[in-house]
């Protein structure tokens, strides 16, 4: 999709300027749908954030962090293009860059593994992400494949940036003093127990997803861009062997492999991805590969496992996305295909009844007026 954007900024926008079509992708407190722009008729992603589960939630700054974090990064290649916001009574709208192809997660799911040239050629994407959030102040906070999307090339755009710090980035990961590559004695099983608690207690204390996140932010302690250079391990761990380094029934039990660094390759791992691997998942930040570079990440750009290739030219080329997966399914089935989305010609533009039985397949005799009626609630983002 082209980055010029989908609306005018300066003009005020309503629902009423995009005609919506499938959902394409759910939270808490938000649905995310294909839309067409009447005016310029290109595709968008438009979320739709319910204000009064944001205030039921209180994700009030999660929402203004996700507007932050996309107005920073709007036209720097590997992140969605933010073209704009706007609210009504009942909702806020984020209007974005359509990922045509899904999440890395969908196509790992379906190709079940990445050959070492795919995932080498998606690590060095992710890895340019990364820089660029770095030296934009951001830390992500919640890296995985399930927020890494696929444009209509099968290139990388990261997503969902509620969870990331903002403005107070720490330059450099914090001391190793407190840290240890040694398994954690009972008294950090306590200690993380203890967190777990406080956590439940104090909504927002924990950020993250269990398989991912790093053993500091696991501990209480202050995140810093070596978080993110944790959970970037992860990924690649994963897009290898098809599932995260740090598995378990439950939450706790995956924290505390983390927190002891239980950590297993397979006999068939790749070596140079392993030695990459194995120093970004370091207990102690500071000793992570990276950890003492300035952006961009010198020493993980210049490791043996991404040997080959040209940084400067990544979104210039075709992705070596699989071809095929264990049982000979073709690309065409593992991700979506370029053919367009048909709206129906009878949807009127806007949020409204019409449009929701239209997404639905139903045909019926509905009022075209905006669904359901609040108390205006308003969120300043």
């Amino acid at each position: 999709m082209s980055s010029e954007p989908v609306t005018n900024n300066r003009a005020k926008r309503s629902d009423r300027d995009f005609i919506f079509g499938k959902v394409i992708g759910e939270g808490s407190f938000s649905v995310v749908y294909l839309a067409k722009d009447i005016h310029t008729s290109k595709e968008c992603a438009i979320k739709v954030c319910e204000k009064q589960q944001i205030v039921r939630e209180k994700k009030q700054d999660y929402v203004k962090r996700e507007r932050e974090a996309l107005n920073r990064l709007s036209g720097i290649s590997g992140f969605l293009n933010l073209y704009c916001t706007f609210q009504d009574p009942r909702n806020l709208y984020f209007v974005m860059t359509y990922a045509r192809k899904g999440t890395l997660l969908k196509l790992l799911e379906k190709s079940r593994t990445f050959d070492v040239d795919c995932a080498r050629f998606y690590s060095a994407e992710i890895l340019l992400a990364i820089e660029h959030m770095h030296t934009n102040n951001i830390i992500h906070r919640d890296l995985k494949p399930e927020n890494i999307l696929l444009d209509e090339n099968h290139h990388i755009l990261i997503a969902d940036f509620g969870s990331s710090r903002l403005d107070d980035v720490e330059p450099k990961c914090e001391s190793s003093d407190e840290y240890s590559d040694k398994d954690d004695t009972e008294s950090d099983s306590d200690e993380l127990k203890a967190h777990m608690k406080h956590s439940k207690r104090k909504r927002g204390s924990f950020v993250g997803t269990a398989q991912y996140v790093s053993p500091e932010i696991l501990k209480g302690r202050r995140s810093s861009k070596c978080s993110d250079l944790w959970s970037y391990g992860c990924i690649i761990y994963q897009m290898l062997t098809g599932f995260p380094p740090f598995r378990g029934p439950n939450d706790y039990l995956i924290f505390q492999k983390i927190t002891k660094l239980e950590l297993s390759f397979t006999s068939d791992f790749d070596y140079q991805a392993k030695d990459l691997v194995s120093k970004l998942l370091l207990l102690d930040p500071r000793k992570r590969i990276g950890a003492d570079d300035n952006s961009p990440y010198a020493s993980i750009r210049n490791h043996d496992f991404h040997r080959g290739i040209e940084f400067s030219a990544m979104r210039t080329g075709d992705p070596p996305v699989p071809n095929e997966n264990m049982k000979g399914t073709s690309i065409d089935e593992i991700s979506p295909t370029d053919e367009p989305f048909k709206f129906p010609d009878n949807v009127k533009p806007g949020l409204n009844v019409e449009s929701f039985a239209a997404m639905m397949g139903l045909s019926s005799d509905v009022k075209t007026e905006n669904v359901v009626s609040t108390s205006e609630i308003i969120i300043r983002i």
